[in-house]
């Protein structure tokens, strides 16, 4: 493939083309060893990514795999896997956006047990469909996200002390709602099949294929746009090897769930659980909302340098109180997948480690504490380390301590590279 190089604009004899104002090098196309020559500086300058978390997540699959070949990498175990990371993915994608403004959330995790109750109760006592029950326990994620993002962004009370008040007074909440020692089973079919249920195979493969083509056709027209224009852009061929990667992973993942997983050789028991593209799908609305839209460069904005986006026209509190209003609509679909997954709603819902394993996952996955770097699949990567942890050591059978000493090592490893990323980024000027 050819490569096109614009003409420079200032030039020294025997050093490097200096860059002219004209932003001539926006226009330049790349090719793939330029491509890898630049993304190898990134990692040099510290901006990892995800790739400790992928690496992690690889090391803790061949480690499981080694110490219990006959269960670990099972169909039944891996797609119980992917329905145990769900409500922690869920909350952590939430967290994500918390998180790129430096901010924290600590009552994320009780908050989904606070709505998961008023859906319960709603159910059961009024005796609502799910539509409407599951709306109320949006409505009340979406206030308890606005309280919070009202004494956060506009009173100028730290989020740490708002967020802990509630962690303390939303248990309050679901106990009353509930009762001590109290619990509300769930029967609607249709929330009980969010977690429980499996897709039909041609619903899945339809499901995957759609994601697939809509994917590589946004990837494509992105770039022939970017090339119409003249502007900068990826190769070609990493363009295309990257939705090869995508369809392989999307593809090959609906098979593997589609084979059947059931102990009885007379009943069939596959397809994909009605989790997983729920979880899909809050990943590219959540995705092309950061990626995408104004609003998404304003909370990277925001997150990066708060002055100075307050003096570029960013309305900065407008910002600090939306994230948290989205992070508790989010943690209201963790609840109601948690609740899926148990049939009932306990007053101790989303209390205990969920916040833990929460913010865990999305910094193991990638996200920065600091704040300006991180994606939303950095909580969906993370949720997966955290239930192949939880998943592996009960597969061994393993005290539950084990579980806390290697999830913390984890976030501790996590913590630590973000650190030192964050200086090598600051020492190399990005």
């Amino acid at each position: 493939m050819s490569t096109e190089t614009p003409e420079p604009v200032d030039t020294v004899p025997g050093t490097a083309t200096v860059a002219g104002s004209d932003f001539s090098n926006d226009t330049r196309t790349q090719s793939v060893s330029e491509a890898i020559r630049d993304y190898g500086v990134t990692l040099r300058s510290g901006d990892l990514g995800a790739l400790p978390a992928l690496f992690g997540l690889l090391a803790l699959v061949i480690l499981f795999w080694v110490l219990s070949p006959d269960l670990f990498l099972s169909k039944a175990n891996i797609a119980n896997l992917l329905v145990q990371a769900l409500p922690v993915s869920i909350l952590a994608m939430g967290l994500v956006f918390v998180l790129l403004l430096g901010e924290i959330d600590l009552s994320a995790g009780v908050a989904s047990g606070a709505c998961a109750a008023v859906m319960g109760r709603l159910l059961v006592d009024a005796g609502w469909g799910w539509e409407i029950s599951v709306l109320f326990a949006v409505i009340v994620g979406v206030a308890i996200g606005a309280f919070i993002g009202i004494l956060v962004a506009f009173m100028r009370i730290p989020s740490f002390v708002v967020t802990l008040a509630l962690f303390l007074g939303l248990q309050g909440i679901a106990l009353r709602l509930i009762g001590e020692g109290g619990t509300v089973p769930i029967h609607d079919k249709f929330i009980i099949a969010l977690a429980n249920e499996q897709m039909p195979i041609w619903l899945g493969w339809t499901c995957a294929g759609a994601t697939t083509a809509g994917y590589a056709i946004v990837q494509l027209l992105r770039w022939q746009r970017q090339n119409a224009r003249k502007l900068a852009r990826r190769p070609f061929p990493l363009v295309v090897g990257q939705i090869i990667f995508v369809a392989v992973m999307i593809l090959g993942g609906t098979y593997f769930l589609s084979l059947d997983r059931a102990a009885n050789p007379n009943v069939f028991f596959g397809g994909v659980p009605w989790g997983v593209p729920l979880v899909g799908a809050l990943l590219i609305i959540c995705s092309f909302v950061l990626g995408r839209t104004k609003y998404g460069r304003h909370i990277y904005a925001v997150g990066g340098n708060s002055e100075a986006a307050r003096r570029a026209g960013i309305r900065v509190g407008s910002v600090r109180m939306s994230v948290f209003m989205i992070c508790s609509v989010l943690a209201a679909f963790s609840g109601i997948i948690a609740a899926s997954r148990l049939n009932s709603v306990t007053p101790d819902a989303g209390a205990g480690n969920t916040l833990l394993y929460a913010v865990g996952a999305a910094v193991i996955g990638g996200t920065s504490l600091f704040g300006g770097r991180g994606k939303i699949r950095d909580g969906i990567l993370g949720g997966v380390v955290i239930a192949t942890i939880i998943n592996g050591l009960l597969l061994l059978h393993k005290p539950a301590y084990w579980n806390y000493i290697i999830t913390g090592g984890f976030l501790l490893f996590a913590a630590s590279i973000d650190a030192l990323a964050r200086r090598r980024r600051s020492a190399s000027g990005r």
